[in-house]
């Protein structure tokens, strides 16, 4: 498999409901296809969603039943530490940061701001930027 990209919560909720911009859904259904890797916290994020009522949220669990949901380790415990001690940034966000620095994951978001400043952490936009480049690296949050 080439890259790997780990998709934040707000872009599965935009996924979910068809509002991806369109000339980045080609792209989005590709990353969905080859690299559907979620953090624990966009799991719980998703579908803890308070307005689903009983149908609704049977339906969200049976699209994110295709995901690989990345648990955490070690490395992401103390990287997520190490995130939150150095950068003004919630708890979830350093999560869901370390997960991708842990594993070379580029964060699919539309949230750049939230992971601004982040050494390492390359971001792709699909509401903003370009389809990354899959043989190279994707958009740094510096930029």
């Amino acid at each position: 498999m080439g890259q790997g990209f780990l998709i934040d919560t707000n872009i599965l909720v935009y996924y979910y409901e068809g509002l991806i911009p369109v000339d980045a859904v080609q792209e989005l259904d590709e990353i969905f296809r080859q690299s559907f890797d979620i953090s624990i916290i966009s799991k719980i994020e998703f579908l803890g969603w308070p307005k689903y009522d009983e149908e609704q949220y049977q339906k969200a669990c049976l699209f994110i039943e295709g995901a690989n949901v990345i648990s955490l380790s070690e490395e992401i415990v103390t990287t997520a530490i190490r995130i939150r001690r150095e950068k003004s940034i919630k708890l979830p966000d350093a999560v869901i940061a370390a997960t991708c620095l842990a594993n070379n994951f580029t964060l699919v978001t539309r949230n750049q701001k939230d992971f601004k400043d982040i050494n390492r952490l390359k971001i792709y936009n699909p509401f903003k930027t370009t389809p990354p480049n899959r043989s190279e690296a994707s958009e740094d949050v510096d930029k």
